[in-house]
């Protein structure tokens, strides 16, 4: 087990192209994260922002992962911005359901044919990818409906309808300003995905409980991602993303670099500016 570990630490500094620019008062949480991805059996990908000081902390963050569910954020974004222009409403009927019902279901209990009728119902994912570049929204790739992309042979590799950690990040902190939508339809937004009822085993896992999280979680065969919002007790939120590809220890794995990544900024705030964090409220 010694031995074991002595390996991972050693994994951990020697692998370099695992390690992004980070923050500089982040080194010491980009090594642990680089400790756990090194003892991982899988691929992952890792990105943070804090949306308050603007540290991040990534690995492998430029890395292409697939999607899966969590493109579902950018398609209900995506809507609501639509709604916000008065194209469309909550109350519009599509396939037989409220585009609100619609949205609930694909943001809460991830459900595919609710994410295509919205999807189709907006233009298809050239609508959605175009919206994205409108918005300087590199590294993210939508191509295909999730009826598509489940019936397709699967390629962990493929470039289409992946993201990057940092892209996903990127795209989490444009949604939260209020670049990308209102505070009406960022709230609207935040809500659902408070809500979320997938991969309880994931970012919420570890996390101190009562910890206030907004996600949403991909899952494929052979892969597991979760991305979101996490808030610390001072009330700090973070944007993350979490992406394991291959081994058999994906959600663990996700569920620990959540709680390495909640302790580092956390700590972080503490060391660089001990008088705020002295009044911070609990």
């Amino acid at each position: 087990m010694r031995y074991f570990a002595i390996l991972c630490w050693l994994l951990a500094f020697t692998a370099q192209p695992a390690r992004a620019a980070s923050s500089p008062g982040l080194q010491s949480l980009e090594q642990q994260l680089s400790f756990l991805v090194a003892g991982s059996s899988g691929d992952v990908g890792v990105a943070a922002l804090d949306l308050t000081t603007g540290e991040t902390v990534s690995i492998h963050g430029d890395t292409p992962f697939p999607m899966a569910s969590t493109v579902k954020v950018a398609i209900a974004a995506n809507y609501l911005a639509q709604v916000e222009h008065g194209r469309r409403s909550l109350s519009d009927t599509i396939g037989g359901v409220s585009a609100s019902r619609l949205m609930e279901a694909m943001l809460v209990h991830s459900d595919n044919r609710a994410t295509d009728l919205l999807l189709r119902d907006l233009g298809g994912p050239t609508t959605i990818q175009a919206w994205l570049t409108e918005n300087s929204i590199t590294g993210i790739r939508i191509d295909r409906n999730i009826a598509q992309l489940l019936r397709a042979r699967r390629d962990l590799h493929d470039i289409r309808d992946s993201s990057t950690p940092r892209a996903m990040v990127g795209l989490l902190q444009r949604i939260d300003s209020g670049k990308m939508i209102g505070p009406a339809s960022r709230s609207h937004l935040l809500y659902l995905m408070s809500r979320c009822m997938t991969g309880r085993n994931r970012m919420r896992a570890l996390l101190p409980m009562g910890t206030q999280v907004e996600h949403k979680t991909g899952t494929l065969t052979g892969l597991s991602s979760d991305v979101g919002f996490i808030t610390l007790p001072d009330r700090r939120r973070i944007a993350v993303a979490f992406f394991a590809r291959g081994g058999n220890d994906r959600p663990r794995t996700i569920a620990q670099v959540a709680r390495a990544v909640y302790d580092g900024f956390a700590s972080a705030w503490r060391t660089t500016f001990p008088a705020a964090s002295a009044f911070a409220s609990p």
